[in-house]
């Protein structure tokens, strides 16, 4: 339970984050053009807020609200008036539906009355809440420049954790509210701007995502520097996984290429291979080309979900060498030192750390005979001058010996540890978020196979990615991550989403027709039901997961 508090901790806070950045890119465009920004809320309230405020008029809790001036009583009792005026509109057009569908024309006429009296009700409050919004835009432009900006928004936090919203005045957005759209444009509406500005304000969402990504990145590069060992030094070549044995890699084969582009470390030639339609490696001095089938992506997913998997894909192939022994356990009783190296288990040879694990298991409460090399240079692990030793080790239920293992493969292979300044960390910030973008752009092509299809995941699938405890580092790696695929999946052309909008405006600029306000309407209705659709699939596969 305590890993799952944390897990969904750090997906809602970085969700949250995530969210906040990509509005405010919205609402920062929108206010620069004189735009009205009514409403910016953090996740989604149907219903219900936990928290909202208009700055110097009202601060409201779960619907206990403090007024702090006369005027924000007047204004927060006016909203509610109008909310009512349209419900009951609403549910009096929809009483109408019923008494025609029904012929009782005794019926229908009563419910005409009713609609004659909400619509009655509805346009007088329409007419306050306009003459109100008259009243605040001639106001705002006497106003200084920062008051103006912040000022004349309600902000607030909503109850459903799957979005925020940024409600732009005279906008077709996904709060659906067409009310204001049944007048001419105002001179603060987004409607009422040209066409280049209003792409600009919908393009800032994605903008902002993919800048927050870079200044992560850029921060976390500043702040740890890059520690890894190149290929080239990796003298023993990798470890690969059974997938990557069968498409024709070889333990020991040391990456050279993916696609002809020259590979380094690991930390970026995982996805680059997965990716790739073939890879070079050195083997035995020689290099040798592997084709990468078209969906092995796939099969690596699948085996890194096994019970089984032991390492993803490749890791670096290194010895097995002791980093700390625990006193009065097997190891400590068979006289292990910290820095020995096992080279065998009885009569198999265990090159590398993998092999030696794979080679213990089954010997749960066994007395096992463990050849091992010992530096007789005490100050030097890796001196070739070494005794060899077979020392008789009795293993636990668990085939464990109270030993700790080396996993960092710097400890046997020469490092590149660059450092970077403030300055030289925003160029490394925007290679690396420039990578991501790139390499997630390659793998959606794969979410229309049906491997893909059942690979997408929902919010058990996030943050399923973040660590068990928490660690900051981690937490901002992949929360900029996330701010790529967001970036991304915002600017794909599906209505409702900020790449919807934007090819409509891009078509609009191109021909100078602006598409109707009802062919918008239903457009934005259109996407939701899509995303909705979209929503429960990929939580639905998630709960499919659970029960497999």
């Amino acid at each position: 339970m305590e890993t799952f508090l944390i897990k969904a901790a750090q997906l809602i806070l970085a969700f949250a984050i995530l969210v906040i950045i990509h509005e405010f890119g919205h609402f920062l465009f929108a206010r620069v053009f004189g735009i009205r920004n009514e409403k910016f809320y953090l996740f989604f309230n149907p219903g219900l807020s936990l928290f909202k405020w208009k700055p110097k008029k009202y601060v409201s809790v779960l619907h206990k609200t403090k007024f702090l001036s006369e005027e924000g009583k007047a204004e927060y009792e006016a909203d509610l008036k109008f909310n009512r005026a349209v419900k009951a509109k609403e549910e009096a057009e929809a009483r109408l539906k019923e008494a025609k569908k029904s012929g009782d024309d005794q019926e229908i006429r009563a419910a005409q009355r009713r609609v004659d009296e909400a619509m009655a009700t509805y346009k007088q409050e329409s007419d306050l809440l306009f003459d109100r919004q008259r009243k605040e835009y001639d106001e705002e432009r006497k106003e200084s420049r920062w008051k103006r900006f912040w000022s004349h928004t309600v902000y607030g936090i909503g109850w459903l954790p799957l979005g925020g919203y940024c409600k732009i005045g005279g906008m077709i957005d996904e709060s659906m509210d067409t009310e204001q759209l049944k007048r001419d444009p105002q001179p603060w509406e987004f409607r009422a701007k040209p066409a280049w500005q209003r792409l600009l304000v919908m393009i800032a969402g994605v903008l902002f995502n993919f800048l927050l990504a870079i200044i992560i990145y850029a921060g976390i590069v500043y702040t740890t520097g890059e520690k890894y060992v190149p290929f080239s030094e990796a003298k023993d070549g990798m470890e690969y996984s059974g997938e990557a044995r069968k498409i024709g890699f070889h333990d020991g084969d040391i990456p050279l290429r993916a696609d002809g582009v020259a590979l380094d470390n690991s930390m970026d030639a995982h996805l680059k291979m997965a990716q790739a339609k073939s890879v070079t490696v050195l083997r035995d001095g020689k290099e040798v080309d592997i084709q990468i089938p078209e969906k092995f992506i796939f099969a690596l997913e699948n085996e890194a979900k096994s019970d089984t998997a032991m390492i993803s894909f490749f890791n670096y192939r290194f010895p097995t060498r002791i980093s700390q022994v625990a006193m009065g356990d097997g190891a400590d009783k068979a006289g292990i030192r910290k820095g020995d190296v096992i080279i065998a288990v009885d009569s198999t040879s265990t090159p590398s750390l993998l092999s030696f694990i794979n080679t213990l298991k089954g010997h749960e409460d066994q007395t096992v005979n463990l050849t091992v090399t010992r530096s007789k240079l005490a100050d030097d692990l890796n001196s070739a001058l070494r005794d060899t030793l077979m020392l008789p080790v009795k293993l636990d239920g668990g085939s464990k010996m109270g030993v700790g293992l080396e996993i960092d493969p710097a400890a046997f292979y020469k490092a590149n540890e660059i450092h970077y300044s403030l300055l030289q960390s925003l160029p490394r910030g925007m290679k690396m978020g420039t990578d991501k973008l790139t390499a997630y752009a390659k793998s959606m092509k794969m979410v229309f196979t049906k491997e893909g299809a059942k690979s997408i995941g929902g919010f058990g699938t996030l943050g399923s990615i973040f660590p068990e405890s928490w660690n900051w580092i981690a937490f901002w790696n992949i929360a900029a991550f996330l701010s790529v695929a967001l970036a991304f999946m915002n600017i794909l052309p599906i209505p409702a989403l900020d790449g919807g909008h934007v090819l409509f405006l891009i078509y609009e600029v191109v021909t100078g027709r602006k598409p109707s306000e009802k062919f918008l309407e239903y457009a934005q209705m259109f996407g939701m039901v899509v995303l909705i659709l979209l929503l429960l699939y990929a939580n639905g596969m998630d709960i499919l997961r659970l029960f497999k």
